[in-house]
């Protein structure tokens, strides 16, 4: 890892004394196999404990950690073939929104996403991960395509939200989403939405309206960032963590809660220390969930789609 996060820090400071009785004991000819494996079993513990202990704000850091696999990654890993389709056909091709026609496992397949840069020139490419209006019309635009010729859909996200811009305004950015949220629910086809990184807002619900909702492990999913939510409730967005705990943002909160269907694990210490176990988890649980759906009509698909989303919330008296 080249980004150490706050709470990282003690492992990496074991990391360093295991070094640094390697290098004595190449140095020097001594015999320290029995230091070193107990330094490396208590590393190794720690780090179980750490991550299966993290709390909300430790695991915000984590879904937003920049060497975090990305869509294309996860779209080289997994897919046979990847096509990519630009634009909306309207206006322009939003590049943080990137879809195209795929194959898994020799399946074909819709697979649309949000892509970040690992970079600031890539950053800058993608809109650091915020799409425009354009991008979710670029979407529909697939979606309909995808229901037009029966192929099922998958849709990979990771974004801080929807681009907040004037311009985005002014081009329509709530309609964009809005009307992504109706036609998604009205498809005849299977739809699998997987949320990698962040989950924020109506820029992720408008290309999570699914069959099956599924998180990675250490993502998260909420209708406001939790530094918006603590400007919001208290005029201090230092607040964060209060806000992360309270918004229950977490995938065992939201698959409590049934938002989500399905968690689906990470390598220890996140996705980005093991891309391709990530991929593979991914991949694994996709094909699953399509497999499933499979067996359903497009009627039927399209009434549990419904009953799925009315069904969530709770209301206290």
């Amino acid at each position: 890892m080249t980004v150490v996060l706050d709470f990282e820090k003690p492992i990496i400071e074991i990391q360093k004394k295991i070094d640094e009785l390697k290098k004595m004991s190449r140095d020097s000819g001594m015999d320290l196999d029995s230091q070193i494996k107990n330094f490396e079993q208590q590393a190794q513990d720690y780090k179980k404990e750490l991550y299966s202990k993290l709390k909300p704000s430790q695991k915000l850091q984590i879904a937003r950690h920049p060497e975090r696999p990305k869509f294309l990654d996860y779209v080289n890993l997994m897919c046979d073939t990847f096509i990519e389709l630009h634009g909306d056909r309207e206006g322009m091709d939003d590049r943080a929104i990137i879809g195209g026609l795929a194959k898994i496992n020799n399946h074909p397949l819709m697979i649309i996403g949000i892509q970040k840069g690992k970079t600031t020139k890539e950053n800058l490419e993608y809109n650091f991960g915020m799409p425009q209006p354009q991008g979710y019309r670029k979407a529909l635009r697939l979606f309909k395509h995808a229901d037009k010729f029966k192929l099922p859909i998958l849709t990979i996200i990771d974004t801080p939200g929807a681009y907040p811009g004037i311009k985005a305004e002014e081009t329509g950015q709530g309609s964009a989403i809005a009307m992504n949220l109706r036609e998604m629910s009205k498809l005849s086809v299977p739809i699998i939405a997987i949320i990698t990184g962040e989950g924020c807002s109506g820029g992720a619900l408008g290309l999570a309206v699914a069959d099956r909702v599924m998180m990675l492990e250490h993502a998260y999913y909420t209708v406001i960032s939790p530094e918006g939510c603590a400007s919001i409730l208290w005029r201090d967005a230092s607040r964060f963590a209060d806000a992360a705990e309270a918004l229950k943002i977490t995938s065992k909160d939201l698959l409590e809660l049934g938002i989500i269907d399905e968690e689906i694990p990470e390598p220890l210490g996140g996705a980005h220390n093991d891309y391709n176990v990530t991929a593979n988890n991914i991949k694994t649980s996709v094909t699953k969930a399509f497999e499933e759906l499979s067996k359903y009509s497009a009627d039927e698909l399209r009434n549990n789609r419904y009953n799925k989303f009315r069904a969530m919330g709770r209301f206290v008296e």
